[in-house]
């Protein structure tokens, strides 16, 4: 068996670059580590050998108990505006990153802990995981990535062979995640709070040769860098808002540099449609609803402004004009995104709508998609059933989208006009509803289904899960068997709440 630093061949470029952002660390000792979920495809797009992993050897390389030559594990120190309030000093409370390693495409990737064990960073907290919230997720961000969502990703849960203590005594677990980087807004607002110009300077560097490499060749790389988070952040959150999904703790910690969906503690997806949804269950003001996703994004992305103005232009005018500026740029990006990822859900492409007219940013607009969010939230209409049954209509079948309302009639004077903007011949409406089941997902980690398989796989019987996680990571397929994971929760189910820091 190989040893673990071939095993885990793992570099380390934040522990080199960035000193001051980081306390050097060493994951906790576990009594009886075992692998209890491997991605192996993952694992595959890494370069590395699952069956290698799955040893003695590679759980002490996953779990940091034997660090790899040239690794250098490391817990991050970050700030952040958690529920609007600045806290300075967050950080990997119970995480550690590993390091990094180039992927078969010549990617760097972070290899990062969750679980791992109390860091300089804990605030007294234990530092370890219960399988259950490791176990969601990884669910959940494999969900993501086969939505086309960008997320970090799990690589292993590994059990750890000991009891924690939460609400009783729980099997403890630690998650293995990877991502293009752990680089978050938080991370530049601790580093502009020290003081440092050469540690933010050193910060910037890093994250444009992770994120945008072009900016380095720019006349303004910081703003440049800039530029590139607010799209990427802008890309994502529409992308969110499509597929119902609400993050639940939007906080600047985490809002990631790389446009990448992080940290899936109280996160939920839609069932009945509703702006106001909150699925947190410490988010009572609803700061960070569904509906509210867009506004928190651009708040947090005006923080990450604030933390790189020195960086962006030695006159503190000039800069904050050329930062408002490209933050403004986040609304037409988003509603570009959301709009026309909303045409595409509904089967329409540019120039459908009789009655469309070009708006000032570009894409498609029309009385079909602007009238949508509405109906659905007035109707409380199943996310994700709605557009899935959508391409029945379109096929010529509107009862299973009309009996998901209260009152069908509403369905019908709606799909009148968006009916009229889809092609009249048999083919082209064929070709559309193909396009559409492509695209709208038939399974999504629904939260009673995901609650059920966590429950059980926290007693030790893994079959529900193991069925879930392979329907949402096919989720535009429908498939025999698996109808009881498209079905939304009964009407008279308690409404569904999530925790952060389980």
């Amino acid at each position: 068996m190989p040893a673990e630093s071939s095993i885990l061949p793992l570099e380390s470029h934040y522990a080199r670059d960035l000193h001051g952002l980081y306390a050097p660390w060493q994951a906790a000792r576990f009594p009886a580590p075992s692998l209890r979920l491997l991605n192996a495809p993952l694992a595959l797009e890494l370069g590395l050998d699952a069956q290698a992993l799955d040893s003695a050897p590679g759980l002490s390389a996953l779990l940091g108990q034997v660090v790899p030559e040239g690794a250098r594990p490391l817990a991050m120190a970050y700030a952040g505006h958690q529920f609007g309030g600045y806290s300075p000093r967050l950080g990997d409370g119970r995480a550690l990153l590993l390091g990094e390693l180039p992927d078969r495409r010549g990617r760097l990737r972070d290899v990062h802990l969750k679980g791992s064990g109390a860091t300089p960073f804990a605030r007294g907290g234990d530092g370890k995981a219960a399988i259950g919230p490791m176990l969601r997720e990884y669910v959940v961000s494999e969900a993501m990535h086969a939505l086309g969502i960008p997320t970090t990703r799990a690589l292993a849960v590994v059990a750890t062979g000991e009891e924690i203590v939460r609400e009783g005594r729980l099997p403890g677990a630690v998650l293995v995640r990877v991502a293009s980087s752990h680089l978050r807004v938080g991370t530049f607002e601790y580093a502009a709070a020290t003081g440092d110009a050469d540690l933010l300077q050193r910060l910037a560097r890093h994250a444009i040769a992770r994120h945008c490499p072009d900016a380095a060749r720019t006349e303004r790389p910081a703003l440049a860098l800039y530029e590139h988070v607010v799209a990427v952040q802008a890309e994502l959150v529409a992308r969110w808002m499509l597929v119902g999904f609400v993050h639940g703790v939007m906080n600047t910690d985490n809002t990631t540099i790389s446009g990448e969906t992080i940290d899936y503690g109280p996160c939920a997806f839609l069932d009945r449609h509703g702006t106001q949804s909150v699925f947190s269950s410490i988010d009572h003001a609803g700061r960070y609803a569904y509906g509210n996703q867009p506004r928190i994004a651009q708040w947090n992305l005006a923080r990450f402004a604030e933390a790189i103005l020195s960086l962006v232009d030695p006159d503190p005018e000039r800069a904050v004009a050329l930062a408002s500026d490209a933050l403004e740029g986040f609304v037409g990006r988003f509603e570009r995104a959301w709009r026309g990822g909303l045409a595409g859900k509904l089967g329409l492409v540019e120039g459908d709508e009789p009655t469309a007219v070009e708006a000032d940013e570009g894409g498609l607009a029309g009385p079909s998609l602007d009238a949508l969010p509405g109906l659905l939230a007035t109707h409380r209409v199943d996310h994700t059933l709605f557009f899935r049954r959508l391409s029945l209509a379109v096929r010529g079948d509107d009862e299973p989208v009309r009996a998901l309302f209260e009152e069908p009639e509403a369905f019908d004077a709606w799909a009148s006009g968006w009916r009229a903007a889809l092609p009249s011949d048999e083919v082209g409406r064929q070709q559309r509803a193909e396009g559409m089941d492509r695209i709208n997902p038939i399974y999504v980690p629904r939260n009673h289904r995901l609650e059920e398989a966590l429950a059980l796989a926290t007693q030790g019987d893994d079959a529900l899960l193991h069925a879930l996680l392979d329907a949402v990571t096919r989720p535009f397929v429908e498939r025999p068997g698996l109808q009881h994971f498209a079905e939304p929760a009964p009407p008279d189910a308690p409404p569904h709440r999530t925790f952060c820091g389980t």
